[in-house]
């Protein structure tokens, strides 16, 4: 092949972002493009305490078993989740009791739906095992931490990355990511003027495994398991309200408790403690496609979601895995970029307009709407095959 369109082995490509789906892709690629030149960019440095990091990551099953062939999925430090309960406060009294959908991984043959765990734990092995990667084969992989790309641009076959230093690429994946509020607008943006609330919370009684998905007047609200703590069992927090009319913001711990306790079925248990909360702003911003020229951008680079269906990364990672698995095919970077768009549409555009219509749900003012999502929980519930459906989306996206 020419230069223009190199064969696998050949292929010379970034990777803009050391986050999980950029270093995981970057892995994939030294392993199954044999060969292939393999840079990662990242503007933190080698040495930051990444490890360190509590961000609370919820991953689906499909998610978990592709790090699993990495050899990177650090089992001991994620909290497995094997039941789903989604319930809505009472909208109706056309309902005998509360609406909710339980989905158990028992039901569905399989081990578990899901798994929780810090972003320091997933990153930390991820990014040691590129490390070790590169420094074996210095010749064809190379990290460039503690460079921040200033500029990408696009080229007729390439893309040219200044980093310092102006390189050409046949091929640049841009996996960098950031928070909403924080974010160029891309093609498709809208503030959802919501606001996510998360920490974590001491739960008395909490069932084991179990993740539980509120619907409230306010909008939704998540406990997510972690590993217990000193006072037993916890809960990563994700409580979502209107920013316009914060109901959290003035509130004091023992008032938060209180509230949560009230906002949450009691089956979860009793929350009894509470850690400092941060804000984030809510928001969706998705680019319209993922490739433009020989440049594809995946995880929150493609698009930022909101946390309602946790499907960021589960997104990020399973474009990363297809991307290096067409590449690999060796019929042309063009060709596999076709391809990626069109066998990664229905799935992204599936995830991203359910998140999208449940977070605009919440702002709707519609006499009934409320009572048509419990209707609908309640339907959902009673059809086993539906519930199985959403299920096996959840845990592997749209195939």
């Amino acid at each position: 092949m020419t230069r223009t369109d190199p064969t696998p082995s050949a292929l010379r490509l970034a990777v803009v972002g050391a986050g999980p789906a950029g270093l995981a892709l970057a892995l994939l690629a030294s392993r199954q493009l044999p060969g292939a030149h393999v840079a990662v960019f990242d503007a933190r440095p080698v040495d930051a305490d990444i490890g360190r990091d509590p961000r609370t990551l919820a991953l689906s099953l499909g998610s978990v078993q592709l790090l699993q062939r990495l050899g990177c999925w650090p089992a001991a430090s994620a909290r497995p989740i094997r039941r789903v309960h989604v319930s809505q406060q009472q909208p109706t009294l056309l309902l005998p009791r509360e609406p909710e959908v339980l989905i158990d991984a028992a039901d569905e043959g399989v081990p578990l739906l899901g798994a929780v765990l810090s972003y320091g734990s997933l990153i930390a092995p991820l990014q040691q095992a590129w490390l070790e990667t590169a420094a074996r084969e210095p010749q064809r992989l190379a990290t460039h931490f503690g460079q921040r790309v200033a500029a990408l641009k696009p080229l007729e076959q390439g893309v040219e990355i200044d980093a310092g230093i102006v390189e050409r690429y046949d091929l640049a994946v841009v996996a960098e990511g950031g928070v909403f509020a924080e974010q160029a607008r891309k093609s498709l943006a809208h503030d959802y003027r919501q606001t996510a609330w998360v920490g974590q919370v001491d739960v008395e009684g909490l069932p084991a495994d179990t993740a539980f998905e509120r619907f409230t007047s306010h909008g939704p609200a998540a406990l997510l398991p972690l590993p217990d703590g000193p006072q037993g069992p916890r809960a990563a927090l994700v409580w979502c309200v209107p920013s316009d009319d914060d109901p959290v913001r003035e509130l004091d711990d023992r008032q938060r408790i209180a509230v949560l306790n009230h906002v949450f079925h009691p089956s979860i248990g009793r929350i009894t403690g509470i850690s400092p909360l941060k804000a984030f702003a809510l928001g969706l911003n998705a680019e319209a496609t993922l490739v433009r020229g020989r440049t594809v951008r995946i995880g929150n680079a493609a698009q930022t979601l909101h946390p309602v269906a946790g499907q960021g990364l589960n997104l990020g990672l399973r474009d990363a895995f297809e991307l290096v698995r067409l590449l690999a095919q060796g019929s042309g970077i063009d060709a596999a970029l076709r391809r990626m768009e069109r066998r990664r549409a229905p799935d992204r555009w599936a995830t991203i307009a359910t998140t999208d219509f449940l977070a605009r749900s919440f702002t709707w003012q519609l006499p009934g709407l409320a009572a048509a999502r419990g209707l609908g929980l309640a339907a959902l519930q009673a059809l086993g095959p539906a519930k199985s459906m959403l299920a096996r989306q959840m845990m592997f996206g749209r195939r």
